[in-house]
């Protein structure tokens, strides 16, 4: 379970509380907000606040005081248009606010994304929950022999039975080795009373990457999108796609015309180089172009034989 009984009462609290407003706001999205989406085996993402519509990105395009009388039709095709051009400060009008728990390791990878604010829970402050993330076994696979940071084949049987053994094992080790080290139950106050704690900032270290934290993190929808164009990949590692996987169930729900807009010119969407438009155009006027003839690096011509469903 994600999210303990406590938390499900303050969210349902917070959920019943009504405030007046005069700026947008979003039907869809406000359903959401205060309904974690389940992510892995005790994560989740959850929806804190916004700022801003697919309205938001078409009057910053315009500079205007509102939608007036144009057409749903006209905003949808001018968003398509600035997106499809990447103009980025249009959509930098719109913001959106995540709470999200997640492991630690998906979290350090998640920080290389900089442009955002971020704020997370403090293991030099509170005791962190004994929660670990364990990898369903379809998630355990070898490392790719091709791939440097890339999976291969299914782990199977008593491989992937030992694998999480040693991860369970190991998790609820260093787990029990903290607690004992902070010498402090949940209220804060000593276990054994003849010795003294370790301080919670040093006690930490000795927790395995798949300890599970939790942040706030606020981004722009320019940002965001570049988030999700990469981590809502399919080439992205499965634990950080599936946070991604949530989060565009959100922008789906905020920004549809952006979401639309989104899916079909970058998620669903390949950047050519100008060589490989070249080799593209000469295929189409019936040349005959070979990897060897092509003046392009081996990986590059696999990509576009892929590309071009030829691999």
């Amino acid at each position: 379970m994600a999210l303990t009984e406590q938390q499900q009462g303050e969210l349902a609290e917070a959920r019943a509380q009504r405030h007046e407003t005069r700026r947008p706001t979003v039907p869809a999205l406000e359903e959401m907000l205060f309904q974690p989406l389940e992510v892995l085996d005790h994560g989740f993402v959850r929806v804190v606040d916004y700022m801003g519509d697919d309205a938001a990105v078409v009057q910053a395009a315009r500079v205007s005081y509102g939608r007036g009388t144009r057409a749903v039709s006209e905003d949808r095709g001018l968003i398509r248009y600035l997106l499809r051009h990447r103009h980025s400060t249009p959509f930098e009008m719109c913001e959106l606010k995540l709470h999200v728990k997640l492991p630690i390791f998906v979290a350090r990878q998640w920080i290389r994304h900089r442009m955002a604010n971020v704020n997370e829970y403090s293991a030099r402050y509170s005791v962190l929950d004994r929660e670990f993330y364990i990898p369903s076994p379809e998630a355990l696979a070898a490392q790719s022999s091709s791939n440097r940071q890339g999976r291969g084949d299914i782990l199977q049987g008593e491989e992937a039975a030992r694998v999480l053994d040693i991860l369970r094992t190991d998790a609820d080790r260093n787990y029990d080795h903290y607690v004992e080290m902070l010498n402090e139950d949940e209220a804060g106050q000593p276990v054994d009373p003849s010795r003294q704690g370790l301080a919670r900032e040093l006690a930490r270290m000795n927790l395995t990457l798949n300890a599970y934290t939790q942040w706030y993190w606020k981004t722009d929808l320019h940002n965001l999108l570049n988030f999700l164009s990469l981590r809502a990949d399919a080439h992205a590692q499965y634990e950080i796609r599936v946070y991604a996987d949530a989060i565009m169930q959100a922008v789906e729900a905020w920004v549809p015309l952006c979401a639309e807009a989104f899916r079909e010119y970058r998620l669903g969407a390949v950047t050519l180089s100008a060589r490989m438009l070249e080799i593209v155009r000469a295929m189409l006027a019936g040349e005959a172009v070979s990897a060897e003839t092509s003046g392009l690096s081996k990986r590059e011509w696999r990509e576009l034989m892929a590309v071009l469903g030829r691999a």
